[in-house]
């Protein structure tokens, strides 16, 4: 599937909810088609995937637009984002890889991925 297309979303047998998150990247195609590179299913590391769904994450997605990263985040409805971000953070080689990708991103030194990517608000929903 692609963009064209649409993408296939993944069905629960239970209520989930989702949030979405920004990041602004460095607008620099080299830099950018790295950044696309790394987070493939061949370059993305098992130890970041693992942790992700360890702290009960369901699902993850980035989509990007320009330089714009959009993050799509499934979880189960008694999921705590404060409470999971601050135990991604420490999480081995969490912030190694927070590291390794604020080379693409616009953040500052040391950030973790909850400083980084901000939430955005829903503003739309066609179903209310």
């Amino acid at each position: 599937m692609n963009q064209q297309q649409g993408y296939l979303e993944r069905g629960y047998a239970f209520p989930t909810k989702r949030y979405c998150q920004v990041l602004s990247l460095k607008d620099n195609p080299a830099l950018i088609a790295e950044y696309r590179r790394i987070h493939g299913a061949a370059e993305s590391w098992a130890e970041i995937r693992e942790g992700i769904c360890s702290v009960g994450i369901l699902e993850m997605e980035i989509y990007i637009s320009g330089s714009q990263a959009f993050m799509i985040v499934e979880t189960p409805l008694e999921f705590e984002w404060d409470k999971a971000m601050e135990q991604l953070a420490h999480l081995p080689r969490q912030q190694e890889w927070e590291d390794y990708v604020s080379r693409f991103q616009q953040c500052a030194p040391g950030s973790t991925s909850g400083q980084k990517w901000k939430l955005m608000e829903r503003i739309f929903y066609l179903y209310e």
